[in-house]
């Protein structure tokens, strides 16, 4: 089967915190990547540092800042799904599930990317990888295409243990930042205090832009 990778997130700016590297590097592959992106993130607080934005002009900004983010990563197919910003987790389970199914079919990934339900902090971020996980069990577990999750409660290690896979992204750490930059309502003031903290080779700081990791979600036995 030809590969491609599926990116199912939230908000705009989660899949260049989270998944910027993996996408970067699979485009320079050549293997083409889908990012269908929850909702524009219009109930979030920030809104520029310094000022720019309002209640009104953040989802307008917000959309244009993903678009711009996806350039940077090379994604060439962007799918904003229309759902609204800290209510995903109120939206019906299955008709939410229909909808992760539908883009699931409609592309046919071999690696799909979301967040680990119940350990992604954000009710969105779980609502939303649940939705994945459900409409994936809706699948013979033969079907299912390998599904990496993203974690990072602060009991992920007690009750799933460590991240089994951890990629290296030094290599397109420069497309990592420019995706990151473009989320510039939510990002500005948090990316220069990293700067100068990466010019003095900060530990916590280089390891953003180092690696990534990811829980490859376990299908239990009773759903085979």
């Amino acid at each position: 089967m030809k590969e491609h990778v599926l990116v199912i997130l939230p908000h705009p700016d989660d899949e260049s915190f989270g998944v910027a590297g993996l996408i970067a590097q699979k485009r320079k592959a050549g293997i083409p990547v889908t990012y269908a992106c929850g909702t524009l993130g219009e109930m979030g607080r920030n809104m520029g540092n310094p000022l720019f934005a309002n209640r009104e002009s953040l989802p307008i900004i917000r959309k244009k800042e993903l678009e711009d983010a996806c350039r940077a990563m090379d994604v060439q197919d962007l799918r904003m799904l229309g759902l609204r910003d800290k209510t995903i987790e109120f939206e019906d389970d299955e008709e939410l599930a229909d909808m992760m199914e539908e883009i699931i079919d409609n592309v046919e990934p071999t690696l799909i990317v979301t967040f680990y339900p119940g350990f992604a902090v954000h009710p969105d971020h779980d609502a939303c990888g649940a939705a994945v996980i459900r409409a994936l069990k809706r699948r013979p577990i033969e079907k299912r295409p390998v599904t990496y999750c993203l974690a990072f409660s602060n009991n992920r290690f007690e009750k799933i243990g460590d991240p089994d896979i951890t990629i290296n992204i030094t290599d397109v750490a420069d497309i990592k930042l420019q995706a990151l930059k473009a989320h510039r309502s939510q990002t500005e003031g948090m990316l220069k205090q990293m700067e100068e903290k990466l010019l003095n080779n900060d530990p916590e700081a280089k390891h953003w832009f180092e690696q990534e990791t990811y829980y490859t979600y376990k299908w239990e036995d009773r759903e085979k």
